[in-house]
């Protein structure tokens, strides 16, 4: 069982994971995009990301939560990870970081 503290801690390193997954048509990681809507972690290490994907048809709906739950599961207090799919709210770019905006020339 993990305190409180050490669920922050294991949520923060999710957090970073996550920084170094890209969408592949988009040279900003899925973070700053605004793709990941929710990031839980439980007592027993497991890790539930809520995110969305560009679109409905995006080209990487197969691989890119594969992706997530595979490189989330490389730290070592993860018990296991799962990606759930949502589009709703659906994603637009308003949902970027400041920083992905400035990046993508929409600022």
């Amino acid at each position: 069982m993990m305190t409180e503290q050490q669920m922050t801690d294991l949520g923060e390193e999710v957090i970073g994971i996550l920084h170094t997954i890209y969408d592949p048509e988009i040279p900003v990681d899925i973070y700053e995009l605004g793709l990941i809507y929710d990031v839980q972690v439980s007592e027993e290490g497991d890790v539930l990301i809520e995110m969305t994907l560009t679109s409905p048809n995006c080209p990487v709906a197969e691989t890119l939560p594969v992706e997530v739950e595979e490189k989330v599961k490389t730290l070592e207090q993860v018990n296991d990870a799962k990606v759930e799919i949502v589009f709703d709210p659906a994603w637009d770019k308003d949902m970027m970081s400041e920083e992905a905006r400035l990046e993508l020339g929409f600022m």
